[in-house]
């Protein structure tokens, strides 16, 4: 896959607690982008933060087991983009959706 030199970058902030179908909603997520043939998605795991509700979110060692926010990370076309976001509408209950336009320096497979 060549992706053109100007792309969007979707980030999707949740909990790590959020679930689908019985699945984490970060998998299912990812999942959905490559079925879609999206080019690219990355789940990032925070150790620290918090939301609309101001409620820290944190990694300390007695709370390992908390809520963590994870952001997934998707790059592709605009239109791509376009087409993924009707799935993410109906799956993201709670979290915060962004997207941004970007230069794509580099995109190679073997």
């Amino acid at each position: 896959m060549k992706l053109p030199a100007e792309g969007e970058l979707l980030r999707i902030f949740i909990g790590e607690s959020d679930h689908l179908n019985g699945h984490s909603l970060y998998e299912e997520i990812v999942l959905k982008a490559r079925e879609m043939n999206l080019a690219g998605a990355t789940v990032l795991r925070g150790i620290m933060g918090f939301g609309a509700e101001s409620r820290i979110h944190s990694a300390k060692v007695l709370r390992l087991s908390e809520d963590l926010p994870v952001v997934i990370e998707i790059v592709d076309t605009t239109e791509k983009i376009n087409e993924f976001i009707p799935f993410l509408d109906k799956v993201v209950k709670e979290g915060l959706i962004t997207r941004e336009k970007i230069r794509v320096i580099k995109y190679r497979h073997q």
